[in-house]
């Protein structure tokens, strides 16, 4: 019953620039796991830039603690969202699923049709997640990372794709 409570009370909203700091300290703990880049996944003026182009969503507790991120983009009549982060103590309580439903309302209250999404191939275990939440693949792209991949890796971006 804790972690359906947990889940309910996610507050989401947009983040201002002021929060940079703790978003990359959010996203670089939950994708800590990707041993295969050379260094943290993002900083601080990474995210400013990508504030450029697009919007971070944020979902805090019911305390206010920041737990959760996401970001999104408006490509024409369509949505993207990447770097979705969840604390990994909080990952496994419906965090990410209402994160991307969040980002999904955003982008269709925009008047996006479809959403789109890329899954790094050396992150399979994600595939089965997004199509539990409708997602098909739709098509490969080329990689192109901000830092390095580590010696001996190869990677692409797999697509994924919703219809709003």
């Amino acid at each position: 019953m804790l972690n359906m409570a947990k889940r309910l009370d996610l507050r989401i909203r947009t983040a201002s620039r002021s929060e940079c700091a703790a978003m990359a300290r959010l996203i670089n703990s939950a994708f800590a796991v990707e041993d295969f880049i050379e260094g943290e996944r993002t900083n601080e003026e990474e995210l400013l830039a990508r504030m450029q182009k697009g919007e971070f969503l944020l979902g805090c507790d019911e305390s206010g603690e920041l737990v959760a991120s996401v970001y999104i983009e408006l490509r024409g009549t369509r949505g993207y969202f990447g770097m979705l982060a969840v604390d990994p103590k909080r990952q496994g309580n419906g965090l990410g699923r209402k994160m991307v439903e969040g980002a999904e309302e955003y982008c269709r209250g925009k008047g996006c049709a479809a959403m789109d999404l890329t899954v790094l191939s050396l992150r399979p275990e994600l595939l089965p997640i997004y199509r539990r939440l409708g997602y098909v693949e739709t098509g490969v792209e080329e990689f192109r990372p901000s830092r390095p991949l580590n010696p001996g890796f190869e990677c692409h971006c797999i697509v994924m794709s919703k219809e709003l």
